[in-house]
């Protein structure tokens, strides 16, 4: 499995591990079940503090994506459709505020943006 830590980004460190780990846990790449590497070997492989993979471990598991069991490591959930459901309307929220960002900027009134909007729902 392949993660990238960034020192120089913003993002805090356990905040980029929690993000990628829950992406590819969307995306179907890490499978219901599977098992995630030990939190003390993540960090290893990362070079970054136990804590601050524990971290992200532990926030993962708050929001429903992973879960551990002790002695025997931590697993991707069982899917909840519901929280699937959530995260991808975040998802569109973030980018319909970026767009709503950009046309504000560009001076678009909010008939225009509604217009495009269903232009492009009817596309699909």
């Amino acid at each position: 499995m392949e993660l990238y830590i960034s020192n120089s980004s913003g993002e805090p460190i356990y905040e980029q591990l929690r993000r990628q780990l829950r992406e590819k846990i969307l995306a179907g790449e890490l499978a219901e079940g599977q098992a995630l590497p030990s939190i003390r070997l993540l960090a290893k492989e990362l070079r970054i503090s136990v804590i601050t993979t524990k971290r992200a471990y532990d926030e993962l598991e708050a929001e429903g994506f992973i879960r551990t069991m002790p002695g025997k490591g931590s697993f991707v959930a069982p899917q909840n459709p519901e929280l699937y459901r959530e995260e991808a309307r975040k998802q569109v929220e973030e980018c319909l505020n970026q767009a709503l960002g950009a046309a504000r900027g560009a001076g678009l009134p909010p008939e225009e943006v509604r217009r495009m909007l269903e232009l492009l729902m009817e596309e699909e």
